[in-house]
């Protein structure tokens, strides 16, 4: 078997343009609240939770949705086209409605913005899976996950170079962030465009189905009730189980992600450029090694990476506890949470859709990421609380309990691995990169 590398990175221009929105939206949208309107840094908290509070109801919802639709474009499609059809509209609208210095019509258009990104994230991350076969879904999700840090790179890159400052008539210093909501607002649509245009997602799915029909059958036979159709309860245990590993994961990581620089500065007194160098550095690793990652997975299994990158994570994660200030060894620490956190990050999405058919792919990227949006939700308010009444040597400790935990729940998995296959008409589906 071999993957068509240019088809999944055209299927990973749609997950490219949400990356790049996502990265302006956490720059400029908490800027906007405390310079424009002038909000309290708690009433800001609250809104910059919504997104992840409306995507534990849009995400799984949209995405069994698109399960179900039979649109002739195909399934995914009308959902990627229609929310990011939507969603650039309203950035273009953005300058216009934040000139008007009306909160109450930047937060209905806000909520609005957020809904359209809601709406085609699940159908956008499931079209990888519909039409790459199931043993190379982790070297598939490499890809994606690479696609998607392009994204984040040509926001990060934008938020420099496309945001105007100059002071104002009362001798204010004022920010200008027309040019960079257009900008991100061309970068969806011209993705979104390539990808209408070269991937015929039918055709895809259709042929995807017919050469993997024996396969499929197989495995559905071992999943499912024969009756009912309905999952067997063994499967359903390691489904559940593999989504409580990534929720555990994700409350370790992203306590650290978001809490790191605070802990930085207050327990080793460092810059705040030296604390961010330690994560642009896992961040960098982290993208060097998805496709290594995945290329090791499909030979060695997804599970045993997976156990291999979270036992790492949380090792990591202690360690990095007992450090009185930021060195070498930190550095390496670091280097090595990235690794292991790409080992994690390739294989637990493929995971999960292992388990679900042709038919409900969706569903099943609805159901990952509630439970990673439910970690993302809650850990900020945990180790906050820790933080806050406890102290910041808590902050590494709680996030390695986390990441051990995970490793744990992962351990009684039985379900979703890689399954090695003969060479036969699968070939004839991804023998090239046309």
């Amino acid at each position: 078997m071999k993957l068509n590398y240019k088809r999944t990175m055209l299927v990973g221009l749609a997950f490219l343009s949400i990356s790049a929105f996502w990265q302006m939206y956490d720059f400029t949208i908490p800027l906007l609240l405390k310079n424009t309107y002038k909000i309290s840094d708690t009433l800001a908290g609250v809104v910059m939770a919504m997104d992840n509070v409306l995507a534990l109801f849009l995400l799984p919802w949209f995405g069994a949705l698109s399960d179900r639709c039979g649109a002739k474009m195909g399934r995914r499609m009308p959902f990627i086209l229609a929310g990011t059809g939507l969603a650039v509209a309203l950035l273009l609208l953005f300058p216009t409605v934040i000139g008007t210095n009306s909160l109450p019509l930047f937060f209905v258009v806000l909520g609005v913005l957020l809904v359209a990104m809601g709406l085609y994230r699940s159908p956008a991350v499931a079209l990888m899976p519909d039409v790459t076969p199931k043993p190379l879904r982790s070297k598939g999700n490499a890809i994606i996950n690479l696609m998607g840090t392009v994204g984040g790179m040509l926001a990060l890159v934008l938020n420099n170079v496309a945001i105007r400052h100059f002071v104002n008539e009362a001798g204010e210093k004022v920010s200008d962030y027309t040019y960079i909501f257009y900008c991100i607002a061309a970068i969806m649509a011209i993705s979104v465009f390539v990808l209408y245009k070269t991937i015929r997602e039918r055709p895809l799915v259709e042929e995807m189905e017919r050469i993997n029909y024996g396969e499929t059958a197989a495995e559905t036979a071992v999943t499912r009730d024969e009756k009912s159709g309905r999952m067997n309860p063994e499967v359903v245990r390691s489904l559940l189980l593999i989504l409580f590993s990534v929720a555990f994961w994700y409350m370790g990581y992203n306590a650290v992600i978001t809490a790191f620089s605070k802990y930085a500065i207050t327990q080793w007194q460092v810059q705040e450029g030296t604390a961010s160098n330690c994560m642009l550095l896992a961040t960098v690793i982290a993208t060097l090694s998805f496709w290594p990652v995945g290329i090791i997975s499909s030979k060695l299994g997804r599970k045993k990476v997976i156990l291999a990158g979270a036992a790492l994570l949380s090792v990591c994660f202690f360690l990095a506890g007992t450090l009185q200030s930021i060195g070498v060894l930190m550095f390496v620490l670091f280097a090595l949470i990235g690794i292991a956190w790409a080992s994690i990050n390739v294989n637990s999405f493929p995971m999960v859709v292992e388990l679900a058919t042709g038919a409900d792919t969706g569903k099943y990227t609805g159901y990952y990421y509630t439970f990673s949006m439910a970690a993302q939700v809650l850990t900020p308010i945990i180790s906050g609380w820790l933080l806050e009444h406890v102290g910041y040597h808590t902050l590494f400790p709680y996030a390695g309990i986390m990441v051990a935990v995970s490793v744990v729940t992962m351990c009684f998995v039985k379900h979703g691995d890689a399954k090695p296959e003969a060479k036969h008409g699968l070939e004839a589906f991804d023998a090239g990169d046309d």
